[in-house]
C-alpha cells in the first residue's frame, strides 16, 4: 500500500528539513521523495546529516525542474497548505483526505508541500487535485516543512495499520464480578474493624463510594489477589520491632 504514495517538497529551502523528512518517511514505511529545484546545492551534506538512519530515502530522492515533471506519476495530488487559499480549488479536512484515500484504494497519491518560507505558490496548487489543511492553532498555523509531513505519514501509516492501534481485548480477562464482590466484603470487614465508618449515619454513603470506586474498575484475577493481600498486609499489626 505505501508504494502509492509520494511526497513532493517544491523549492525546500535547507537541507536540513530535506533530511527531516526523509526520516520520517522511512519511520512510517514511505520511501518515494521528489523535490523540485531545492535552494541548496545536491547533493546536500546538510539533509544527508538530519536524516540520520534514513540516507537511502535521501540517496533515491528524484530531483526535477519543474513540479508538473514531479507530480506526473500520480493520478491525485493533494497539496499542502496552512491557510485557505482563494483559488478555485477544494479544501479538505484530515478526515476528508482519509476517506478519500481510503476511498480511491487503486490510485497513486502525491503530496506537495511548499518552500518553507512562502508555502505554495497558486501555480502549483493549481496543479493539484485538493489543498488539504492541517488544523492548527488560529495565532500561529505555519508549521515547519517537515513537522507538517510527518503528521500526514502518520495519518497514512494509522489508516493503514488500524488494527495495530485497537487494544486487543480478547487477550485481557476481566475478573468476574463475583470476585470483585469478595474483594470488597473482605475491604469492607477490615474496615469496620478498624472503625473507620464514623460517624455511622455516613456509613451507607461511604461504602456506596466504595462499591463505585471498585466495581468500575477491570482488573484480572491476579491483580484482583495482589490487591486483596495488600489490603490485608495494611491491617496486620507489625511485629517488628527496633
Amino acid at each position: 500500500m505505501k508504494n502509492k504514495f509520494g511526497f513532493i517538497l517544491i523549492k525546500p529551502q535547507l537541507g536540513e528539513n530535506i533530511g527531516a523528512c526523509a526520516r520520517s518517511l522511512k519511520n512510517f514505511g514511505f520511501s518515494k521523495l521528489h523535490i523540485v529545484s531545492p535552494k541548496q546545492s545536491w547533493p546536500n551534506n546538510k539533509a544527508k546529516a538530519t536524516s540520520v538512519g534514513a540516507y537511502d530515502i535521501i540517496k533515491k530522492a528524484k530531483i526535477y525542474k519543474n513540479t508538473q515533471d514531479a507530480i506526473k506519476d500520480f493520478n491525485i495530488v493533494f497539496s499542502l497548505s496552512a491557510r485557505k487559499r482563494d483559488i478555485n480549488k477544494k479544501h479538505i479536512s484530515i478526515n476528508q483526505f482519509l476517506k478519500i484515500i481510503k476511498s480511491k484504494k487503486n490510485e497513486k497519491f502525491g503530496f506537495m508541500f511548499g518552500p518553507e518560507a512562502s508555502g505554495l505558490s497558486n501555480d502549483d496548487l493549481s496543479l493539484s487535485n485538493f489543498v488539504l489543511q492541517i488544523p492548527t492553532s488560529k495565532k500561529f498555523k505555519s508549521l515547519n516543512l517537515s513537522h507538517s509531513l510527518t503528521l500526514i505519514c502518520y495519518e497514512i501509516f494509522k489508516l493503514a495499520n488500524f488494527n495495530k492501534f485497537e487494544r486487543d481485548v480478547k487477550k485481557i480477562k476481566i475478573s468476574s464480578k463475583s470476585r470483585i464482590s469478595s474483594l470488597v466484603l473482605h475491604l469492607k470487614k477490615l474496615l469496620e474493624k478498624k472503625g473507620f465508618f464514623i460517624p455511622s449515619e455516613k456509613k451507607h454513603s461511604m461504602l456506596m463510594n466504595i462499591n463505585n470506586l471498585i466495581y468500575r474498575m477491570e482488573p484480572n484475577d491476579k491483580e484482583v489477589r495482589i490487591l486483596a493481600s495488600i489490603i490485608s498486609s495494611l491491617s496486620k499489626k507489625n511485629i517488628y520491632h527496633n
